[in-house]
């Protein structure tokens, strides 16, 4: 029955915590709306969710979240930078293929959002066989080193949570 109810109770939570940050003031009304919200969308949206990603270490979460959050930072100086004061001459873009440990379509599509959320990198296409992901970077002088950095910074934190 509970179930039924609420198919994705996460799901419920987060789509409250984030109406309440979008009309940004807490009131008996908003917080019925952000409920009533949070308790139709999963219930409407459940059939195209058969299947619950499992995750087998939620608190790994937190800890990816973090790296993620940092690097963005990061990232948003380092093109800043080259943006600045790099000349085109002194820039190597390159395309990297990044081959893929990870099997679940979620843990894929988490890396690939993870990658372009990050600036200067864009991710533009999973192989058809799932194993292979191709990313663009902005400035990338040793493509084997920014494939080594997301395997090891993203892909085996996210086979920690999913795998």
């Amino acid at each position: 029955m509970l179930r039924k109810l609420l198919p994705h109770p996460l799901l419920t939570l987060t789509l409250i915590i984030v109406w309440q940050m979008l009309v940004n003031k807490l009131t008996p009304g908003n917080l019925l709306l952000g409920l009533i919200l949070g308790l139709v969308i999963p219930f409407v949206t459940a059939a195209y969710w058969p299947n619950r990603p499992r995750l087998r270490n939620p608190l790994a979460i937190i800890e990816y979240t973090a790296i993620v959050i940092w690097d963005i930072i990061v990232a948003n100086v380092e093109v800043a930078y080259i943006i600045l004061f790099k000349s085109n001459a002194n820039t190597h873009p390159a395309w990297v293929t990044i081959p893929l440990d990870l099997r679940t379509p979620e843990a894929i599509t988490v890396l690939a959002g993870t990658i372009t959320l990050t600036p200067g990198t864009v991710s533009s296409d999973v192989s058809a066989c799932g194993k292979a992901l191709l990313v663009h970077c902005l400035d990338a002088p040793d493509p084997d080193a920014v494939r080594d950095q997301i395997k090891d910074r993203y892909e085996r934190r996210l086979k920690e949570i999913f795998e």
